[in-house]
């Protein structure tokens, strides 16, 4: 069945990146508390679909999120990203932090914050909520809705900047098998929209369903970087496959 659901329209309108872009990390460094977070992690993604992060606890997913965010700044090394996106870059944590006012004035909050036209609102806060499937709940408290609502509202409050690279980390962490299926069916179709998406995940499961890639990260460094099916059958690195067999990792 045809998804009918209204593509999420950027404005103002920009470019794609080029076939041949890449996300890049060089070098990247980063040390907290005495512990190197980051150890010189260079790795490069494909600028479009939906790229998977996967590493045990610990091996600096959720840091470089923050990084490639602008939240954080690495102690060296840089991210460079394709001109499409910079400076529209959106981050989703783990648990959502929502305003305590409706789902509609979530959206509508943050579509001021991202300076959108006024004449603009109202036609792009009907967008985001389709978007979410969040019309029956548009007039709930945002703190009264479930895990799985909060969630899909947070990812689509973040689309009210027009980000051209989502960043979500561990969205369905945790959430319900039918709640996750709703987080998963909204961020496949943000990225057929065109957004280029980051998401840290622990789930195999889920890595097959949703991702093209697969970075895995082990000490703040990347293992490798390989094509998702690639990946969950025949990973190259000895890290991955301890992993994926569920070796615990020193």
């Amino acid at each position: 069945m045809r998804d009918r659901t209204p593509r999420v329209i950027p404005f103002p309108a920009s470019p794609a990146p080029a076939a041949d872009a890449r996300i890049l990390f060089r070098d990247l460094a980063l040390t907290r508390d005495g512990t190197r977070v980051i150890d010189g992690l260079t790795m490069a993604l494909c600028p479009t679909g939906i790229s998977a992060v996967m590493g045990p606890n610990g091996a600096g997913k959720s840091v470089l999120l923050r990084i490639a965010a602008g939240l954080v700044a690495p102690d060296a090394g840089r991210v460079i990203l394709p001109l499409p996106m910079r400076g529209r870059v959106g981050i989703v944590f783990q648990s959502p932090v929502l305003l305590r006012r409706t789902l509609r004035g979530n959206l509508t909050h943050a579509l001021k914050l991202a300076r959108v036209p006024r004449a603009d609102r109202a036609r792009r806060l009907d967008e985001l909520i389709a978007l979410g499937s969040l019309l029956p709940l548009a007039e709930r408290p945002a703190r009264r809705l479930s895990g799985g609502e909060a969630q899909r509202l947070a990812i689509v409050r973040a689309l009210a900047a027009n980000p051209a690279l989502l960043l979500l980390d561990e969205p369905t962490a945790h959430l319900d098998p039918a709640s996750t299926q709703g987080v998963e069916a909204l961020v496949q179709r943000i990225a057929r929209a065109g957004t280029k998406v980051v998401i840290v995940s622990h789930d195999p499961g889920q890595i097959a369903r949703l991702a093209v890639e697969v970075a895995f990260l082990h000490h703040g460094r990347a293992c490798e970087v390989t094509p998702m099916p690639g990946f969950l059958s025949a990973p190259a690195s000895a890290e991955a496959r301890a992993y994926l067999k569920g070796t615990i990792l020193l």
